[in-house]
């Protein structure tokens, strides 16, 4: 397993590096959704995908491959070992995180989660995760954490995005793979964890009340940490 990890780590270099390039394709607002999209993965196509300094991204996104792999191995022993396949799990977890690294990069700059990002997210997930046996699981998960984010949008849609509607589908998704308690912890742990760095804005004075931020990033750390922590 220390092999798969650092071999994870080092692909994770590149995959973070792709994901900042194809970050900075998407703007705060676009009239032409689909064609913004093609150029933005045009554009990281042709790019090399090497670290480049600050080096936090593709760091970041190294560190996240590493933990994912150690966790996909992990579970093939004591979560339904007959059926789990640690290969589908990890192809699943690391092309999540790549998406996941991606939409966080453009929230919390563009305060935009893009369709053509999550929208593709959603088959793609259901096709690496059909091999462990949970996929049921998954497509439930996803179901129940997208309509409850659904009813908040409803009931307050200035807090919400429809977009964090959609990014719910597929955090639901890949915490359902690990249990109802690591669903639940992703919901919860992304509330807290925005009610920490609004209070923290407020104590330093950088924001008031009724300053807005994106929600995008702090769904995917909460879902980040459901997936890790052994909860299910």
């Amino acid at each position: 397993m220390p092999l798969a990890v650092l071999a994870a780590c080092l692909l994770g270099l590149a995959a973070g590096a792709f994901a900042r390039v194809l970050a900075d394709g998407f703007g705060e607002d676009s009239g032409a959704p689909r064609r913004e999209a093609r150029a933005a993965v045009a554009r990281a196509a042709r790019i090399p995908p090497l670290p480049r300094r600050p080096y936090v991204v593709e760091g970041v996104t190294a560190a996240v491959f590493g933990l994912l792999t150690w966790r996909a191995a992990g579970l093939a022993g004591p979560l339904d070992a007959g059926a789990i396949v640690p290969v589908a799990l990890t192809a699943a977890l690391l092309y999540a995180a790549v998406a996941g690294v991606t939409l966080s990069l453009i929230d919390w700059r563009t305060r935009r989660l893009p369709d053509a990002i999550t929208l593709p997210s959603v088959p793609v997930l259901a096709v690496l995760l059909a091999p462990t046996g949970r996929l049921g699981a998954a497509l439930l998960s996803g179901l129940a954490l997208a309509a409850a984010y659904a009813v908040l949008w409803f009931v307050r849609p200035a807090a919400l995005g429809l977009g964090d509607v959609k990014l719910a589908a597929l955090v639901g998704m890949v915490t359902g793979v690990f249990g109802m308690n690591a669903v639940i912890l992703a919901a919860v742990g992304a509330h807290v964890l925005g009610a920490l760095y609004a209070a923290g804005l407020l104590i330093t004075r950088r924001a008031t009340r009724a300053s807005e931020f994106p929600f995008g990033p702090f769904m995917l750390g909460a879902a980040l940490l459901a997936v890790v922590l052994p909860v299910g």
